[in-house]
């Protein structure tokens, strides 16, 4: 079959690289792509960006393709799915009315209130002022969230009350993150281990992928403001046997059951962001697409064709599914560009890829990088997922390490603790 990928980061090239395996896929488009994805076997790319979804569906028909599958979460808010499904066409994410769960945090806490899934307590404001005055009684620390979609960047952790004023000021005066901060939600600081549990759904059955976890801070030991992430290992021993189930049946299947009880059926990855405290799980977000970098080590990982499973959603017989793993672990560790996640310089030329895939086990997967006259060079904010699978989390770690030291531009940045909170607990 013929798949159109929706997407351009290292997500999408690690699907495409793990999709391009299937013997059920004979092309596989991906728009608009990157150049990491143009190298992979039975992959091209088409210049449509994945936030123009009428183009994407003109596309989608033209190439006469038999599946779409959506890597972000922009094209999923704004109605893709809904869309396509009306034009008869068949897509893997959910709709728009069911991607709301991550396209306003809002409707994803009232959710959560409402049926009673585990989280912090929070306050919503529409107004400066209020929210303002709200601050000056409030316990610290606190979270103050961007309402809607902000790239992984809209959340600010606040230890004084002075830095909450400031998150809220950039969010609601500055509009950094333009309409998705027209609304706030300022919620209690959960105490924990953070953990990423992503799952396939087709709106009953729920069959969860290996643990995770993402670093979310540009620093070392979490210090600095969030990013779309910056690394990623897999599996996550703070997601126990205990910890995993209590995750399937206090939130993930509540979930899924509370949107098809809303009018909202949902059909794709479920992401929930979590905080674990002695195996207590308590959701900090959710998510409805593959996570990144999560999907690096995670796909790296995975023995079962994805794709299969994708079918099996659309069909409604997931039930009938279990996924496979190797037993070996994997660690993503994300090369991003001086001034990340902040503004940032483009076109610095990017030397030793090819080197740091000569490590046996070493795969690097490409999110903002492009080709130029001068060779490949830097295009975006996090450039590239360094991805290894080793037989243990140490071994895992000091291999990608290994494939970011052969790797070299000007500027580059990435944390130097991926994993580090694994081995505290091996």
């Amino acid at each position: 079959m013929k798949i159109l990928l929706v997407g351009s980061g290292g997500r999408e090239h690690a699907l495409a690289w793990k999709m391009a395996q299937s013997d059920l896929v004979s092309e596989l488009l991906v728009a608009p792509g990157n150049i990491g994805i143009t190298r992979e076997p039975k992959c091209r790319t088409a210049p449509v960006p994945s936030d123009d979804v009428s183009g994407l569906l003109e596309l989608a028909r033209n190439e006469k393709v038999d599946l779409t599958v959506v890597g972000p979460e922009a094209p999923l808010v704004a109605g893709l799915t809904d869309l396509f499904v009306k034009s008869g066409l068949r897509v893997f994410g959910p709709s728009a009315a069911a991607a709301l769960l991550e396209g306003s945090k809002v409707f994803s806490k009232d959710l959560m209130k409402k049926y009673k899934i585990p989280t912090a307590d929070y306050e919503t404001f529409e107004d400066y002022d209020l929210a303002s005055a709200y601050l000056k009684s409030a316990k610290f620390p606190l979270v103050v969230k961007a309402d809607g979609l902000a790239a992984g960047k809209g959340v600010f952790v606040c230890n004084l009350e002075e830095e909450a004023l400031d998150a809220l000021h950039q969010i609601m005066k500055q509009k950094v993150f333009g309409i998705a901060g027209e609304r706030v939600i300022i919620e209690d600081c959960l105490e924990g281990e953070e953990a990423s549990f992503i799952a396939f759904t087709d709106g009953v059955s729920v069959i969860p992928l290996a643990s995770s976890q993402d670093h979310k801070p540009i620093f070392d030991n979490d210090r600095g403001p969030n990013t779309g992430g910056m690394g990623a290992y897999s599996p996550a021993p703070v997601v126990t046997t205990s910890a995993h189930d209590r995750i399937m049946n206090e939130v993930m299947l509540p979930t899924v059951k509370a949107l098809e009880a809303e009018g909202r059926p949902y059909m794709g990855f479920l992401y929930a962001g979590l905080m674990i405290k002695d195996d207590l799980p308590k959701v900090l977000e959710f998510n409805v697409r593959l996570g990144d970098p999560e999907a690096q080590p995670l796909l790296v990982r995975m023995k079962t064709d994805p794709v299969r499973l994708m079918l099996s959603a659309l069909e409604g017989s997931l039930s009938k599914e279990t996924i496979k793993w190797d037993n070996d672990a994997a660690v993503c560790v994300v090369m991003a560009s001086e001034g990340y996640p902040g503004s940032y310089p483009k076109g610095k030329i990017i030397l030793g890829l090819d080197e740091a895939e000569t490590i046996p086990g070493v795969k690097v997967f490409v999110a903002g990088a492009e080709s130029s006259p001068s060779g490949v060079v830097t295009s975006g904010g996090r450039v590239l997922g360094v991805t290894s699978l080793a037989q243990n989390i140490p071994e895992a770690i000091k291999k990608a390490y290994e494939g970011v030291e052969k790797i070299y531009w000007e500027g580059a940045h990435y944390r130097r603790d991926i994993g580090k909170k694994a081995l505290s607990r091996s």
